[in-house]
């Protein structure tokens, strides 16, 4: 179950990451609020899969999911760089949290 919750934390931590470029620097209200909300949500659930999973692994699996959705995100929604080495450099981050979770079986 902590590892459920780690993945909807890590899905929380995307939304907010790329939340924050529609909050245009917290200036507009319903993007700020959503976002805000999907930081509260990402810490507390996060908080709640360390409670049954080591700090480093579940802090590294959350990261790197939102750092991965946050970037697949960037590509799709604002046209952010599809370059191969970029993609690559997600590819070797999946590859990480993966690594992380088979490791903890």
């Amino acid at each position: 179950m902590a590892w459920t919750i780690l993945i909807i934390a890590g899905l929380f931590e995307i939304m907010w990451a790329l939340g924050l470029k529609y909050t245009q620097g917290f200036t507009r209200l319903v993007p700020s609020i959503i976002t805000i909300l999907g930081m509260a949500a990402s810490m507390i659930l996060l908080a709640r899969a360390t409670r049954s999973l080591p700090i480093g692994t579940a802090y590294a699996v959350w990261t790197g999911i939102g750092t991965v959705g946050a970037a697949i995100g960037g590509m799709i929604l604002f046209g952010e760089s599809r370059s191969g080495v970029r993609i690559i450099c997600i590819g070797l981050i999946l590859v990480g949290i993966i690594g992380l979770k088979a490791m903890h079986h």
